[in-house]
């Protein structure tokens, strides 16, 4: 039986006051904060990016919530990976959003959750020359890890969660950061088996070469982000290195054609049914930095529809046709399908149309 493409958006709970950034970066910032006071770097540098439809929404306010959910159906989206962070020793940050969600029932429109399991650093250097830790990623054990998965529970057994196969989707961003993410897989599925359920563990990774490791470790899936494999696979030894020293001595950030790092996004691992393919309309991650970091240039929706049809192909035959979009709102690394001035809805556009074409020739 053929089975539709299920696209999956991951959504960054970002756009909201909290004490510890009011702490960190001044009082109010939100993401928001750097996508605004963006400039461009260099000739033609789109940036800064003004949201349309959606404004600069606050995620505090259910209309936004409703307004975003609402956008994405429309399109096809099928539900938001929210990002979790779960610090250790019950220590969150920006859960406001999905908790709110999740209490409220609201929007009625399927979500999962993403552990974002790393520290999270400042990027500023010191005179010293290291990095300050603003949050740091703790494993204090199994007590811990029981406490997260009660915490969660009722989110795993609310209506709305995306399953696949019956199981609950879970991603972890970092698995090699666990100290034993078989043991922390194998724990938690004792937990929800005593609640009724089992879970569809998904493990993150930018290397191929994990794809067998982290199924040893007990994940069902892995998603692959070759956000950067254009490095590897279409320049050459000398562009290689040439771009290392822009980047670590001129300071100058690694700028590419979209087009051409795109060919570079799907693969033959994507055919597995165990691999979950990554769409990626842009990438651009300036606005944090505040340097010319890794930036894509010329997106345009065609060219995102462009390299939605060749994932969207090369998954045709699987069963699980699970695709991640990379990313709903990550406005501040210039990776997101919302509106904005310049090219409105057009990625939108552009993804419900391969959808559309890959729905007909299923029927």
């Amino acid at each position: 039986m053929e089975t539709k493409i299920r696209v999956l958006a991951l959504y960054l709970p970002q756009y909201h006051p909290t004490p510890e950034n009011d702490a960190w970066w001044g009082k109010g910032f939100t993401e928001w904060t750097n996508v605004g006071k963006a400039k461009p770097l260099f000739k033609g540098h789109y940036q800064p990016r003004v949201p349309a439809d959606l404004g600069y929404y606050d995620l505090r306010l259910p209309e936004s919530r409703e307004a975003q959910a609402d956008l994405a159906k429309e399109y096809g989206v099928e539900g938001f990976i929210y990002w979790h962070y779960w610090f250790g020793a019950g220590r969150r940050l920006l859960g406001r959003p999905f908790d709110e969600v999740l209490e409220s029932g609201k929007p009625d429109f399927p979500f999962c959750l993403a552990w974002a399991n790393h520290s999270w650093e400042d990027k500023q250097f010191s005179k010293e020359g290291t990095h300050r830790i603003l949050m740091e990623q703790v494993y204090p054990g199994d007590d811990d890890y029981i406490s997260h998965f009660n915490f969660l529970l009722k989110a795993f057994q609310d209506s709305r969660y995306v399953r696949v196969d019956g199981k609950p989707f879970f991603m972890v961003y970092n698995p090699k950061e666990l100290p034993d993410a078989a043991h922390f897989i194998q724990l938690w599925q004792k937990l929800a088996k005593e609640q009724g359920f089992q879970f569809h563990f998904v493990a993150h990774t930018y290397q191929k070469e994990d794809i067998e490791l982290f199924k040893s470790w007990g994940f069902d899936a892995v998603v692959l982000v070759r956000l950067f494999d254009v490095f590897k696979k279409k320049l050459s030894l000398w562009e290689r290195a040439f771009s290392k020293f822009s980047r670590i001595v001129l300071k100058r950030g690694r700028i590419l054609d979209y087009g051409l790092a795109s060919s570079c996004f799907t693969g033959e691992e994507d055919k597995r049914e165990d691999c979950y393919p990554v769409i990626i309309p842009n990438w651009d991650h300036s606005p944090r930095s505040g340097r010319q970091g890794h930036i894509l240039v010329h997106s345009t929706p065609e060219k995102f529809e462009k390299h939605v049809d060749v994932t969207f192909s090369t998954i045709k035959d699987k069963q699980n046709k699970i695709v991640i979009l990379k990313s709903w709102n990550e406005w501040a690394e210039g990776n997101y399908m919302e509106p904005d001035l310049k090219y409105g809805r057009g990625y939108l556009e552009a993804l419900r149309k391969m959808l559309r074409k890959y729905s007909s020739l299923n029927k």
